[in-house]
């Protein structure tokens, strides 16, 4: 049996780094090494100017191997015509990432003007499904980068959802040597007092620029036209400076065409058309250079302060439970809530209206740390249907949390501290367009040396904090009385279901059939599977966070809950009187009524000494014990004082 890695089977394997120190990857069709154009002067320019560390990689040789491979990275899409449009839903799922969006590549013309001359009828691109899939890639990401107001607006009006993100508008970005030479230029030209002569057109024979228009207006207006393409962006930059002017009429909408911003800032006077869309802007629609200049200086430093604040965005965690009567019940409760604090922002716990110690005790905890937050709900627990007030109480935990996600624990789980990183790990990961995670849960059979196999290893715990999300019983189990009262047709009340519909919650597991397969194996006595399901299960605790269940520790408390409680749950919750006969007890093979309190105490010694588990819808069997396993990494620190006390009684 392989060994689990989440980052593997859920976020991608990310063992093999092409560059292991590399904390941003840049994807692009092409860099200035292979073009010299204004997208690509952007993205070097705010390379260059980068605080981190940045990897360049072509879209064309993105692949999933290492998409895999550096999940753990923040990734930039610039233009990305090349990339594999099958990829896109492994980036959405799995990657961070920003796009910085240069044109309008929702089209497949990535002008709806060229669209429109090129096929003679309006772009519906956006309705498409190449529109669809970049609209879908753009709602994926942290935050969208505009290079203009009106390109922000115009995807606006075909895509609304995409502004419920960070969406900024960045405009063309020039490094700090750059503007110093622009400057340079200028200033020289006007030290000289020389003449400027000639109005420069973009040679470009692409539809878009504009070419033979922009040259026709020259010709009109009686303008030397200085036709530049193709030219060392140096020798561009010194043309630009003796120019008069520049004329750019493109036929199609140019987001921020950066020779514009160029030619503005070498002094040149301008005729635009509309199409160049950031010309009305405040920054640039204005005679004084020097605080376009101020705008320009800053843009690098817009653009990598808001990629870092998306990548250290640090989702926070409401921890929730509920309680009643812990001290009498000896509940690792105070344990269990203190785990919690170690990771959680805040834990909400609700008491249904506890009679001994324990709201003493939830009180006290509140007054020494804030984030404890605790409200009482109290429930007629005499009740004949008081079993689905289990539910009901998480339902109303969950209502009051307030953070992006939310860990849920019963009273008796306790998180390991090495699982605290784990935790505030994985959110920031959390798999998108997943409302909900199983992970894996440690069931102790009498002492921390045994861990049951007899149990399936996983509950869901960790979910997106969804108010339509809550607790009770699903819409398929969901039964009422002769009286109408609710009761259960075999869920224990407490699933994740939808309050507007009662359905379940689909969740994301590490848990696979193969792996069950083991399990089942191990437990009917194959000698292979037993070891290869716990080396499995102690890989999973040693890459994925989980929960210590002491449920089954203290098994004399264990079976004397049996005896005056369980079987009045379980007629409260699924309508089915328990009769206390022989049959029924399956621990004793005889009416509970005739069980001692001495008879209880020497079967929870056996129990823990023989046995590895056992679930108790068939008969106790000592020969025929239930195995068990060891978890390497021993139990919570923190639970080492209650275990003592346990070991003591």
């Amino acid at each position: 049996m392989n060994n689990f890695n989440i980052k593997e089977e859920v976020f991608g394997n990310t063992n093999f780094q092409l560059d292991h120190s590399a904390q941003v990857i840049f994807v692009a069709d092409l860099f200035v090494e292979d073009y010299i154009g204004g997208a690509e002067l952007t993205s070097e320019a705010l390379i260059s100017e980068s605080p981190l560390k940045v990897q360049k990689i072509k879209s064309q040789n993105v692949t999933l191997e290492i998409l895999n491979k550096h999940v753990d990275k923040f990734w930039i899409f610039g233009n990305f015509a090349a990339l594999n449009p099958q990829l896109i839903p492994s980036i959405i799922g799995n990657l961070r990432y920003s796009v910085l969006e240069y044109d309008y590549k929702y089209c497949r013309y990535r002008s709806p003007e060229k669209h429109q001359s090129s096929t003679g009828a309006t772009c519906d691109c956006h309705e498409q499904i190449n529109g669809k899939l970049i609209s879908a890639f753009y709602h994926g990401a942290e935050c969208m980068w505009w290079m203009s107001e009106d390109q922000k607006s115009h995807y606006a009006s075909l895509f609304p959802f995409l502004l419920n993100k960070p969406s900024i508008v960045l405009s063309s970005v020039f490094d700090k040597k750059t503007l110093g030479t622009i400057r340079a230029l200028r200033e020289g030209i006007l030290e000289s007092n020389e003449d400027r002569k000639g109005w420069v057109v973009l040679g470009s024979e692409s539809w878009i620029k504009g070419f033979k228009e922009a040259k026709q207006w020259c010709e009109d207006n009686k303008k030397v036209a200085d036709v530049l393409w193709n030219l060392p962006y140096e020798e561009t930059l010194a043309r630009m400076s003796s120019a008069e002017g520049f004329v750019y009429l493109p036929l199609g909408k140019d987001t921020c065409p950066r020779m514009i911003i160029e030619a503005k800032l070498l002094g040149c006077k301008l005729h635009l058309n509309d199409n160049v869309q950031h010309s009305k802007e405040e920054w640039f629609a204005t005679d004084d250079i020097s605080s376009i200049e101020e705008y320009l200086y800053a843009a690098s430093d817009l653009f990598w302060n808001g990629i870092k604040a998306v990548m250290d965005y640090k989702p926070t965690i409401s921890g929730y439970t509920t309680t009643y009567n812990c001290v009498k019940q000896n509940y690792p409760f105070v344990e269990s809530i203190k785990s919690m604090l170690g990771f959680c922002d805040e834990v909400c716990i609700v008491d249904g209206g506890s009679t001994d110690e324990t709201l003493e005790v939830l009180n006290q905890l509140s007054a020494e740390d804030s984030r404890v937050k605790v409200k009482i709900v109290k429930k007629d627990w005499s009740h004949p249907r008081f079993a689905v007030f289990d539910g009901a109480q998480k339902a109303e935990a969950r209502s009051i949390c307030t953070k992006d996600f939310l860990w849920q624990m019963d009273s008796d789980e306790v998180v390991h501290e090495k699982d605290y990183q784990k935790i505030s790990d994985l959110v920031k990961k959390f798999p998108k367009g997943v409302d909900l995670l199983a992970l894996h849960v440690i069931e102790y059979w009498g002492s921390v040396e045994k861990v049951r196999v007899d149990v399936n290893p996983w509950k869901c715990r960790l979910s997106r904090n969804n108010k339509n999300i809550t607790h009770g019983i699903p819409k398929d189990q969901r039964k009422f009385d002769s009286e109408g009262r609710l009761i259960s047709a075999g869920s224990d009340g407490c699933d994740y279901i939808y309050s507007d519909s009662f359905e379940r919650v689909p969740f994301v597991s590490f848990y696979t059939k193969e792996v069950d397969s083991a399990r089942q194996h191990a437990l009917i006595g194959n000698k292979d599977a037993l070891p290869a399901y716990e080396n499995w299960l102690n890989s999973v605790v040693e890459n994925i966070p989980g929960v210590h269940h002491y449920s089954w520790y203290d098994l004399e408390r264990k079976i004397h809950t049996y005896k005056n409680y369980w079987s009045k749950h379980w007629t409260s919750l699924f309508d089915q009187t328990q009769e206390d006969t022989s049959e029924n007890n399956k621990f004793f093979g005889r009416p509970w009524s005739q069980v001692t309190d001495t008879d209880i105490k020497e079967l929870a010694t056996k129990m823990k000494n023989e046995l590895g588990g056992w679930i108790f819808h068939s008969m106790i069997n000592f020969s025929k014990p239930t195995p068990s396993i060891k978890i390497k990494s021993g139990s919570p620190e923190i639970m080492k004082g209650w275990t003592s006390k346990m070991e003591e009684v």
